[in-house]
């Protein structure tokens, strides 16, 4: 649940609304029900072939190291534009509580960034009871916020239905691969579990089940309860427990959205980091990026590029004046890359007529449609998976002429 839980839910409702109107309902319950087979696939994965690498090492099991490069590049470029939104989300929720508008909200997202910067940079780790304690209250803020707001609820708000016509479904679902990216996450931990084979796909059928009531309740909530006004709403999750509790509420909003956003940006830095050092040793990226890749360390060199990405990317969309939209938007185009690398790994190394591949080709399917709404969106992860091959590529060139080198010296 920790894994897929996180910042999207607090602003992703209404972008959603304001993409599909009432008709983003559907593309929650296809999320809901994508995320069946897709969670089963991951899980089957990692009960298998329990490993830290995760996604990454299945990809270089069934299709070698430059794939396995693809999926490191993709995973580590998709943090800094989804830092950058998920602290404009969480300033969105100070700006509603206190005012100020893009400034405060643009602000508030320079500061947790740098925050997060500087706590990562010296070494400083949030501890896993914390990091579950943050899940555990974005649980009860969505609890708090869909009961309060119900009794508000109006089903003529449901009318229109698809104001903006059916294929919009699309667009609000490309959007909310945001919310539900996580399951590959749980198999970079599948090791840790004493009975894998056995616990971890119970873990992964009860978050699915709790995570997918929980958005669809807020979705319902928000659309019903807001109505028309929750496609502008930069706080949606506010806007309903103030309809609950008054306008005070907006003020409890803001600060469980800046205490989320801290948790789980502190996560994705850190992880984010420590991937580009492992990547910089194994060859994949620059090897002055590998300082640090010992557990132990710190690896600065690559929270440097992580960072200062992040806020190239917020200084962009702050100059457009285009929101966070178009970071989700990069970001999900570059998990979906990821998901289809690893469901084509699944269906390659799990055993034919089991539970998990035939999720895995259910699943494949699910994410091809996923990579067709994501539409010119995909043109990032494209560029990335070319900028990877082809420094792979260079990079064992250049190991090929050394060794041939020293080989030539060595002969007398």
């Amino acid at each position: 649940m920790g894994a897929v839980l996180g910042t999207g839910v607090i602003a992703l409702p209404a972008l959603a609304a304001d993409a599909a109107g009432p008709a983003s309902l559907l593309a929650w319950l296809a999320l809901v029900v994508v995320s069946v087979p897709l969670a089963a696939t991951f899980a089957a994965l990692g009960a298998r072939h329990p490993d830290a690498g995760g996604v990454s090492t299945y990809a270089r099991l069934a299709f070698g190291g430059r794939t396995a490069a693809v999926v490191g590049w993709c995973f580590y470029l998709a943090v800094p534009p989804g830092a950058a939104a998920a602290a404009l989300f969480g300033g969105a929720y100070v700006a509603a509580a206190v005012g100020g508008g893009t400034t405060t909200a643009t602000a508030t997202a320079a500061a947790l960034m740098a925050t997060v910067t500087a706590v990562n940079a010296v070494g400083l780790r949030m501890t896993g009871r914390l990091q579950l304690a943050l899940a555990g209250l974005l649980v009860v803020l969505l609890l708090l916020a869909v009961g309060l707001s119900l009794p508000h609820a109006r089903m003529d708000n449901l009318r229109p239905f698809a104001p903006h016509g059916w294929p919009a479904i699309g667009s609000a679902a490309a959007l909310l691969v945001w919310s539900f990216a996580g399951w590959e996450a749980i198999t970079h931990l599948a090791g840790e579990f004493r009975r894998p084979g056995r616990d971890l796909p119970r873990a992964t059928g009860a978050a699915v089940v709790v995570v997918g009531l929980l958005y669809l309740s807020v979705a319902f909530a928000v659309t019903t309860v807001l109505g028309k006004g929750a496609a502008g709403a930069d706080a949606p999750l506010g806007e309903l427990m103030a309809r609950g509790m008054g306008g005070n509420a907006r003020v409890l909003a803001a600060v469980a959205a800046l205490l989320l956003t801290l948790g789980t940006m502190n996560a994705y830095y850190a992880g984010a980091a420590k991937l580009g050092a492992a990547l910089g040793r194994d060859g994949a990226l620059p090897d002055w990026l590998a300082r640090g890749e010992v557990a132990g360390e710190v690896p600065r060199r690559s929270l440097g590029v992580v960072s200062g990405l992040g806020f190239a990317g917020l200084l962009t969309v702050t100059v457009a004046g285009v929101g966070p939209q178009p970071l989700v938007l990069l970001t999900t185009g570059s998990f979906v890359t990821v998901y289809a690398i690893g469901v084509a790994a699944a269906i390659r190394l799990l055993p034919r007529g089991s539970k998990g591949r035939a999720a895995a080709l259910a699943a494949i399917v699910a994410v091809l449609a996923l990579l067709v709404m994501s539409g010119r969106y995909l043109l990032w992860p494209l560029a990335v998976t070319g900028a990877a091959l082809l420094y792979v590529r260079g990079a064992e060139r250049r190991r090929a002429g050394r060794l041939g080198a020293r080989r030539r010296n060595s002969v007398p």
